[in-house]
């Protein structure tokens, strides 16, 4: 049971305990669909704002990055976590760190996810997350061959 949690900034040396929990959420949940072949750079898009692990009793045990999509724009991308700490509330913890980092950038914020990814669209829908359309993508081959786009819930700015 997760006793201790926290969000920080991932260091180089979260990447290698990023990556052994990675295989299990492909194996289980089909995230990511196609497996890398290159999983530490995966985890490092060149356009990232940043990158940040969810830690249980300071066990690296998510992560999650935003990425630049156009000017003033970043998506939630590489959202994971270990499949023994699902259920703890960190894939939303890890959500809502998202919205408040974009926000307090003056960001607009999206995420899209694969259609044969039912957890993390259940997760997203439960986080108050709205679908706002789908794209087709040629590189789900038989798993998958749409993205659902998704925007945040409504922040109020004061």
């Amino acid at each position: 049971m997760v006793s201790t949690t926290a969000i920080r900034a991932r260091t180089d040396a979260d990447v290698e305990a990023c990556v052994a929990f990675l295989r299990p959420v492909h194996e289980t949940a089909g995230y990511p669909v196609n497996w890398p072949a290159d999983p530490d750079a995966w985890l490092t898009p060149p356009d990232a704002l940043g990158f940040w692990v969810a830690t249980a009793d300071d066990r690296v045990v998510g992560h999650v990055a935003l990425t630049f999509s156009g000017p003033g724009e970043v998506l939630v991308e590489r959202l994971f976590v270990d499949p023994k700490e699902t259920g703890a509330g960190l894939g939303r913890r890890m959500l809502d760190h998202c919205v408040t980092v974009a926000a307090g950038r003056g960001l607009d914020l999206s995420l899209q996810v694969a259609d044969n990814c039912h957890a993390a669209i259940k997760l997203y829908r439960r986080a108050g997350w709205r679908e706002t359309g789908t794209a087709p993508i040629d590189w789900g081959g038989d798993l998958a061959s749409t993205v659902l786009l998704f925007a945040p819930p409504s922040v109020t700015r004061h």
